[in-house]
């Protein structure tokens, strides 16, 4: 996988336009001077637990003893699990209000540094250790174009209107689909290809 590629892969799990309107409803009642502030201060929250998973989760997966070939074929499953709830539709936004200003919880974790993001950091960083520089980047790229969406949040929410964020969601997560099914093959391949002979 190139920087690139895991750049767009990150972008794609980190979802800025699916989790547009939760954070249109988490910060409606934030004074508006405030909001772009506050938006800021979560998504540097969000990009140091992404960083500090990156390094810190390969030592986790030792501690474990699982194989690569078991992360590829996990990190495919995980993938599609993300792609089809970026497909369907998700639940109503009623239950997700906040009281006061938000401070990490829901906006930094689990909105944007989320169990998905988190796995798709560890599995860049666990197949190709040597590389973790570009995988930094591509997670910092990813962020970086996140953070831009987000920012204007409430912008792009009147602009596209609802039926345009639902539908741009669905096609990142119809190209997901393609992703989490590539890194399936893969791990399957690997699994035959380590089978004793004559089994």
């Amino acid at each position: 996988m190139t920087l690139w590629s895991a750049a767009v892969l990150m972008f794609l799990v980190l979802d800025p336009l699916g989790n547009m309107p939760f954070f249109v409803v988490a910060i409606q009642r934030i004074e508006p001077h405030r909001r772009v502030r506050v938006v800021l201060r979560e998504l540097l929250i969000a990009l140091a637990v992404l960083v500090l998973f990156l390094f810190v989760g390969q030592y986790l997966l030792r501690l474990l003893q699982l194989s690569s070939t078991a992360l590829t074929t996990s990190g495919g499953i995980i993938l599609m699990i993300i792609a089809l709830r970026m497909i369907f539709p998700r639940p109503d936004l009623g239950g997700n209000e906040i009281e006061g200003e938000p401070f990490i919880v829901p906006l930094a974790i689990p909105y944007v540094a989320g169990p998905s993001a988190l796995a798709t950091s560890l599995l860049l960083v666990s197949r190709e250790p040597d590389r973790w520089l570009e995988w930094l980047l591509a997670v910092f790229a990813a962020w970086l174009v996140t953070a831009a969406i987000l920012s204007c949040s409430s912008f792009f929410a009147r602009f596209l209107g609802h039926r345009g964020l639902v539908a741009i969601e669905r096609l990142m997560g119809m190209l997901l689909v393609t992703v989490a099914v590539q890194m399936l093959l893969n791990g399957l391949g690997q699994f035959l290809k380590e089978l004793p002979a004559g089994t």
